[in-house]
């Protein structure tokens, strides 16, 4: 029990630095997790996994803190496949209990997939618990997934972590997952649900976009439909357009002659007779 305060002190720490970045930062951070994940497929998320994905959810930093017990607390960010692309990203917590840990304390990078309607449709509800409301376990690692034959059907979620430089898959039934309301106000200006996000209503914010850009490159696609400018029909060098023909002048119609004049009937003076005396 002496030992007590000193686990107290590792979970104080822990909300501490998990409170103090921004939602900006956050996207930036998991942002950042992704893309050097993927940067070694060999030892990173199989193709299969990101490829048939529902969601992506990314808590970088997670903070583990053991004794006897463990408790850990992670921030993150998550978005959902849509038709045309991903959805903007939804802020939320993660809150678990013991799952393995040692005496002390230690920051991990945490990813998870879901990879079917229901996980979807758990994570959609803004607060659920891993292993109650929706399964999850240990994703496999490498390049392809061919080996694991069961990894559509064993579980909602597949989990990874990353720590020393070491990934690989992790359990972490136990965990709550809530919308991080803090965050969604600060990331959007305005408390927006969950669901709304995640499901596209929303547009993705500047700040957001460099993990909805990760997830697209991770997950083999790397434009969003609903951003790719539409192909022009014009031509890039069309030929010089014809001079368009003028109409022909429309002429005047021509004046009337004017009529002669009627011959006189009367004799001029010089041809009349002199007069008889």
């Amino acid at each position: 029990m002496k030992n007590l305060p000193l686990f107290l002190l590792f979970a104080l720490i822990a909300c501490n630095l998990s409170f103090s970045e921004t939602a900006a930062g956050r996207v930036e951070s998991a942002a950042t997790v992704l893309n050097e994940i993927m940067a070694t497929p060999d030892r990173g998320i199989p193709e299969e996994i990101l490829g048939s994905a529902k969601c992506v959810a990314v808590v970088p930093s997670l903070i583990k803190v053991g004794f006897v017990g463990g408790v850990s607390h992670g921030r993150g960010m998550a978005t959902c496949r849509l038709e045309n692309g991903w959805s903007a990203p939804a802020p939320f917590s993660m809150t678990g209990g013991s799952f393995g840990f040692q005496i002390g304390g230690q920051a991990v990078d945490l990813v998870m997939t879901v990879m079917n309607e229901r996980g979807m449709q758990a994570l959609l509800s803004s607060k659920f618990k891993l292993g109650a409301d929706a399964s999850a376990a240990a994703g496999p690692v490498g390049r392809h997934a061919e080996g694991s034959t069961d990894w559509k059907m064993r579980a909602e979620v597949l989990t990874y972590s990353r720590a020393r430089g070491l990934f690989a898959g992790v359990t972490v039934n136990g965990s709550s997952i809530t919308q991080d309301e803090d965050a969604t106000r600060e990331l959007y200006g305005r408390m927006v649900p969950f669901k709304t996000i995640l499901t596209g209503a929303v547009t993705t914010p500047p700040a957001a976009e460099p993990f909805v850009a990760a997830v697209r490159k991770a997950a083999g696609s790397t434009t969003n439909a609903s951003n790719a400018p539409q192909k022009s029909s014009v031509p890039v060098n069309p030929p010089p357009a014809a001079p368009a023909q003028q109409p022909a002048p429309v002429s005047a119609p021509a004046p009337a002659p004017s009529p002669e004049p009627a011959p006189s009937t009367t004799a001029p003076a010089s041809s009349q007779a002199p007069p008889l005396r």
